[in-house]
């Protein structure tokens, strides 16, 4: 089992073969942080490891500053872990430890999405009970570690085992006090159009933090955090990752004391939280993943893939391979008839396409985006037939038929809001703000989404329907519900999020062969709260291939690549007015999930039979590209090439890019990875896409794992005669394993 208490210590390891966890009960009743890295001998004890007691100049707080789960009012002046407030105002709690139980397998968490074990075997679990004898308060701190994964599931619930009620205002998910502060902050910034863009800065004294107050978790922070030790990278050092599936409101902090003493938490942001707990009701905290890599970040990223892509995604379409979609914003807004719809596809069947998905605009009588959000019936004058006539008419012609929806969503014209104003999130007497001539619909009340189960219901059972793009295109502003009482407003933003994980929670369950995809105008809500339902989301509204470089190596960093979305669009690109060639394009979505987002109509013959090629290739290596081990090995950021590469048993493909072409280059020496070092490799490249004859000539051929891990391709190497290739260029190589190296034998 491996979770081990020393009751002579009164310490608490969890371990695997990569990763040791160590906690411990402390003189006064309080649990201690001890320590988290590289794996340590679990049937020692560390007490050397534990700091020496600690007595601060206000108080005389005896014990060890590293907590567990800190509190608030206590003697410890740091950002807490938890903090409540009694009927007499007191905000005071010091819960001491009660009681430990050790289970093999791991629990889920009621109305939260939550990581899983398909066998008991997979994961160990680890509850502290904490007991607060005036309030009568419980914490119970829940710990899963994983068999194989580098991984550390966390969650606390709250009991209220007291007489009276209480009030909750902070409750993380995660709290890790480190040692020392001598750590990079890497986090994932933006805004719409450039989400998960990579910011690194040193951990300084004071607070440094990531959060939202959206109502979403948002384009402009990803709740996902990494430290890095300063001489770390991709491949080398240690990495400690923290991750929150939630979809709303949440912080993560790094506060670094006067002592270089650095605590991490994660959970959900108490600036827009309250919760009231009365006797006998508890309260669920949202799941954390902490992660740890002793050999770079890649290998951190790549635990978070497997975890992910496994054990949270789930349902008939966690291993199936994801069909190639065409979708038809790109190519005609607003602006579209069933005629124009089956052209589209009719061309999409001959180039190999397998899903057709219709974008916003086929309901109510949206021509634009100021009305119908809410009415979800077919908009007559462009579909006289409805959607059961086209989704059948799609379906006849071999292709899959996927639709888009915007649930959370009321437009102020519009049907729904006629009937039900008061359902749109709003104070009352006070103007409600408008974002993309829309208003929010309040999730938090059960009436709201049994309403839109029932309309959606019918909406799906109506067709043929196989795909669902789940959309939500604003934030949440003015938070009030009539739901919740004056003093309990407060709970309105979680409660809404428990509403979205409810309604998808029944769609997915009523309608286990739909694919859902999730979308917030692109990544406003990519996070991993929606992954346990959605497997696969929309990265970003931004489909330019050489922006789409840097975002889709961004979210690598957490988040497999069966989770995103990548689209090959048309030239000029409608964000940013770029040329580039289909092969560059191509190249680039092929890392993700593989769709088009273009009119193939106006495409000329050599364009379809490009993209025809392009959509064999990847159907021919669809499973390693969804499914495989995937690496970075040159960031694209503020570089001028990139590349990348996801391997999987005897097979690889590796993926290079020219950014920006530069007079007399210097060589690219680009080291592979996770190969087979005593194997032997047939390297080529894809005849179909762009590439470099000196490139091919110089790397092509029989050779074996190690030399291509430890010396590498030789890439753009001056001197060979070929002509220029420009901007934005890619190659692809393709890696398929012999037989085994007989020793001695030359390559």
């Amino acid at each position: 089992m491996p979770i081990r208490y020393n009751p002579e210590a009164r310490e608490f390891h969890l371990y695997n073969d990569s990763f040791s966890y160590i906690i411990k009960v402390l003189e006064n009743g309080y649990i201690g942080q001890v320590y988290c890295g590289a794996p340590l001998n679990p049937s020692r004890t560390y007490p050397l490891l534990s700091p020496v007691p600690f007595h601060g100049f206000s108080n005389n707080f005896r014990s060890t500053p590293r907590f567990e789960y800190p509190l608030y009012g206590n003697g410890d002046y740091k950002y807490p872990a938890f903090a409540a407030v009694f009927e007499n105002g007191s905000s005071v709690i010091e819960p001491e430890y009660a009681a430990y139980q050790i289970s093999i397998g791991k629990p889920g968490i009621p109305g939260l999405p939550s990581t899983y074990i398909e066998d008991e075997e997979e994961a160990c679990t680890l509850e502290l009970e904490l007991f607060d004898a005036p309030s009568g308060v419980r914490l119970i701190l829940y710990y899963s570690i994983f068999t194989f994964f580098n991984c550390l599931a966390r969650h606390v619930r709250i009991i209220n085992g007291g007489k009276r009620r209480i009030t909750l205002k902070n409750v993380m998910s995660l709290n890790l006090d480190l040692p020392d502060s001598d750590w990079n902050l890497v986090t994932l910034t933006g805004a719409w159009a450039r989400e998960f863009q990579a910011t690194c800065r040193p951990l300084a004294p004071g607070l440094q933090e990531i959060s939202s107050l959206r109502g979403i978790s948002g384009h402009e922070q990803n709740p996902f955090l990494l430290l890095k030790r300063p001489g770390t990278d991709e491949f080398q050092g240690e990495a400690l990752g923290l991750s929150l599936l939630y979809s709303g409101n949440f912080l993560a902090s790094a506060e670094v004391d006067s002592y270089d003493l650095t605590r991490l938490r994660m959970g959900i942001n108490p600036e827009t939280f309250s919760w009231e707990l009365a006797p006998g009701e508890f309260f669920d905290t949202p799941e954390a993943i902490l992660a740890y890599s002793a050999g770079g970040i890649n290998r951190l990223s790549q635990d978070y893939h497997r975890l992910y892509r496994t054990r949270l995604a789930r349902g008939t379409w966690r291993d199936k391979e994801r069909p190639i979609l065409l979708n038809n914003w790109e190519a005609t807004y607003f602006d579209f008839t069933e005629k124009k719809l089956l052209e589209m596809a009719d061309t999409a069947v001959s180039l190999g396409i397998e899903l057709f998905v219709l974008d916003d605009g086929w309901f109510g009588s949206r021509d634009d985006d100021t009305t119908s959000l809410g009415d979800w019936v077919p908009h007559t004058r462009k579909l006289p037939g409805g959607i059961s006539s086209l989704a059948k008419a799609i379906t006849g012609k071999g292709l899959a038929f996927g639709l888009w929806i915007e649930p959370e969503m009321v437009s102020p014209k519009s049907r729904l809001f006629e009937i039900h104003p008061d359902w749109a999130v709003g104070v009352p007497n006070r103007p409600r703000t408008e974002e993309r001539q829309q208003y929010v619909l309040d999730m938090s009340r059960k009436e709201i989404v049994d309403h839109l189960f029932s309309v959606l219901s019918q909406l799906i059972s109506s067709a043929p329907i196989s795909y669902i793009k789940w959309d939500m295109n604003r934030s949440l502003t003015e938070p009030w519900s009539p739901s919740l009482l004056p003093h309990r407003q407060g709970e309105f933003f979680h409660r809404y999020c428990l509403g979205v994980y409810d309604l998808y929670n029944r769609l997915t369950g009523a309608f286990p062969h739909i694919l859902f995809e999730s979308c917030a105008g692109g990544g406003g809500r990519f996070d991993p709260g929606l992954l346990a339902f959605a497997p696969q989301g929309w990265l970003s509204d931004d489909t330019d291939a050489l922006e789409r470089l840097t975002i889709q190596a961004g979210a690598s960093l957490c988040y497999p690549l069966s989770a995103l979305g990548a689209h090959v669009s048309a030239v000029p690109n409608h964000q940013t007015g770029r040329q580039s060639s289909l092969a560059f394009r191509a190249m680039t979505a092929f890392f993700g999930v593989l769709g088009f987002e273009q009119d193939p109509t106006k495409l000329h013959s050599d364009e379809k039979k490009k993209i025809a090629e392009h959509i064999k290739f990847y159907k021919a290596h669809r499973a390693l590209f969804q499914q495989g081990c995937f690496s970075r090995l040159l960031s694209p950021a503020g570089a001028s090439y990139a590349a990348w590469m996801v391997s999987s048993g005897d097979q690889a493909v590796v993926g290079f890019y020219k950014l920006l072409s530069r007079p007399n280059p210097k060589p690219v020496i680009l080291r592979l990875r996770d190969l087979d070092p005593a194997a032997v490799y047939e390297v080529s490249v894809w005849e179909a896409g762009g590439f470099d004859p000196g490139d091919r000539e110089g790397n092509c051929g029989f050779r074996g794992g190690d030399e291509l891990m430890r010396g590498g391709l030789l890439l753009n190497a001056p001197g060979l005669d070929h002509p220029m290739t420009g901007d934005f260029f890619a190659e692809l190589f393709l890696l398929r394993r012999q037989e085994p190296r007989v020793t001695g034998e030359i390559a």
